[in-house]
């Protein structure tokens, strides 16, 4: 494929700016960035308007902006579970997030394994709420790179070996510097200009595309034909059978968003409860959009666009429907929309290893600076970690631990959720119930052969086809619960609670 010279210039330009606003955020609510608390949540200073900029570059990212349609349009209306999903997820997140917020100021508070640990008197908990973050983020964040990597193949930037990834390894050593200088600050001050570029886009698709294919009728019953000839069969409308799978995609991707770390590293760097609960109320807003990017699959459809693989759909439609230097702004906005979350993923892992494993078992008398440059070095790691999923390791191995990722999150949902209400549960439970959830979720999913996370069980005769997810977090509140009972008991003394219940107010 030759190179689109003129989509390439527009993208070059627009990632340039970025770049520079990156490097510029160090010196944006300028703060002691040899701090952790200033390096990874920039000093908790972050009013309504930039934490909801914040938090929507930070869920919505370019995998979302390229899988989303990629599975309607191979699928069809599964592919939709993501909007009613965001919206369970920001209401639910009003409820609890607040309350974490306030904890976590209270008690200088870095990640959510810190409040575990003061909540249940356990550093092992809070090791496994740290190590499973750990394992959900990594395959996330390479997977970032798949719609970078989408897009640059659009724009003719491929070839075979290391020549054909030179720009992705650029782009991400670029990340990486500006990251390690400003923190949380860039990627920040960055979502501004990258959620903008989200909202023109789908402003452009909502006037123009559908004109240009014989209107919305047209798109659903070209798209309506698609499905069926895709093997197996997709649907438009989701049938029957397919509810139960669909509504538990839904349901268990709402209750795993806001446990990923780098969810709750956005959350925390506002800079008061009050602040979150505007963003919950005002982040629903963000779901709009991306109604119409998973809309785009049909559009797809519509187009008669023969991609090479579901990811491409999207890259291919914009250069079939708008001029080279439009195509060249949006693919310079999945860029962006790629390095905004991976920033964030970064920092949320740095701050997990740095706060609870190296403080808390390697050097326990650390200095503040040691403490920051400790997680400025991490964030380097995992984002070259990340580079190394997708330099070196088949894709499908990042693809296959991501679908696992949300299994996994969901698991410290207990501990943190209802920590934030009772510290009825025994620590030993809770660390048992874990345990239960991830082995019992892994297994489900294998036996997919990780290519999916849906699970099929049968009681009395009925089949029922859920997420993973959901089965997993079932078991795990029942171990936990159990075993609670069972300790209790047996008089098992549980950990001493830091906290008190006025902490938890949200002034």
């Amino acid at each position: 494929m030759e190179l689109n010279w003129t989509a390439l210039i527009v993208f070059a330009f627009l990632f340039a700016l970025v770049t520079f606003m990156g490097f510029y955020a160090s010196r944006w609510k300028r703060g002691d960035l040899t701090k952790l608390d200033e390096w990874g949540l920039a000093g908790r200073r972050f009013g309504t308007v930039i934490t909801w900029f914040l938090l929507g570059g930070d869920l919505y990212t370019a995998y979302t902006f390229i899988a989303v349609p990629a599975l309607v349009f191979g699928a069809g209306a599964l592919g939709f579970y993501a909007i009613p999903y965001s919206v369970v997820a920001f209401m639910l997140a009003f409820v609890f997030l607040p309350r974490l917020w306030a904890v976590a100021k209270k008690h200088d508070f870095v990640t959510a394994a810190d409040f575990v640990k003061a909540r249940y008197g356990s550093s092992a908990l809070a090791v496994l709420i740290a190590f499973t973050g750990l394992l959900a983020t990594m395959p996330y964040t390479a997977l970032q790179l798949v719609g970078m990597e989408v897009v640059f193949k659009a724009m003719g930037m491929s070839g075979g070996g290391w020549v054909g990834e030179i720009p992705l390894i650029i782009a991400f050593v670029i990340l990486a510097l500006y990251t390690y200088s400003s923190g949380m600050r860039a990627p920040a001050l960055i979502s501004v200009v990258k959620d903008t570029m989200i909202y023109i886009t789908v402003f452009a698709v909502v006037l123009f595309i559908p004109a240009k294919l014989g209107g919305w009728e047209n798109i659903f019953g070209v798209a309506k034909d698609a499905m069926a000839a895709r093997t197996p069969p997709g649907e438009v409308v989701t049938s029957s059978a397919g509810v139960l799978p669909y509504a538990s995609l839904a349901l268990g991707s709402a209750f795993a968003l806001f446990m990923y770390p780098h969810a709750i590293t956005g959350v925390l760097c506002a800079k008061s409860g009050r602040v979150v609960r505007r963003n919950m109320m005002l982040l629903p807003l963000f779901s709009l959009p991306l109604a119409v990017i998973a809309l785009m699959g049909y559009m797809a459809c519509a187009a008669g666009i023969k991609p090479d693989t579901p990811n491409d759909a999207v890259p291919l439609l914009f250069l079939e429907m708008f001029p080279d230097w439009f195509a060249g702004f949006v693919f310079a906005a999945i860029s962006i929309g790629a390095l905004v979350p991976a920033a964030v993923m970064s920092i949320a892992a740095a701050n997990l290893f740095t706060r609870n494993i190296y403080k808390e078992y390697i050097n326990p008398n650390c200095t503040a600076r040691q403490e920051s440059d400790m997680a400025k070095l991490v964030s380097l790691i995992v984002k070259f970690g990340a580079l190394g999923f997708v330099l070196f390791l088949p894709l499908e191995y990042a693809i296959s631990l991501q679908q696992l990722g949300g299994v996994w999150i969901v698991q410290t949902l207990p501990a943190i959720v209802f920590g934030l209400y009772t510290n009825w549960f025994n620590r030993w439970a809770l660390s048992l119930g874990w345990l239960a959830g991830m082995a019992a979720g892994t297994w489900m999913v294998s036996t997919t052969g990780f290519k999916g996370t849906m699970y099929t069980l049968t009681l009395f005769g009925q089949s029922f086809t859920v997420y993973a997810a959901i089965y997993a977090l079932i078991v795990n509140v029942v171990v936990s619960l159990v075993l609670t009972l069972v300790f209790r008991a047996l008089r098992v003394p549980n950990g001493r609670d830091l906290t008190r219940a006025e902490d938890y107010v949200v002034a």
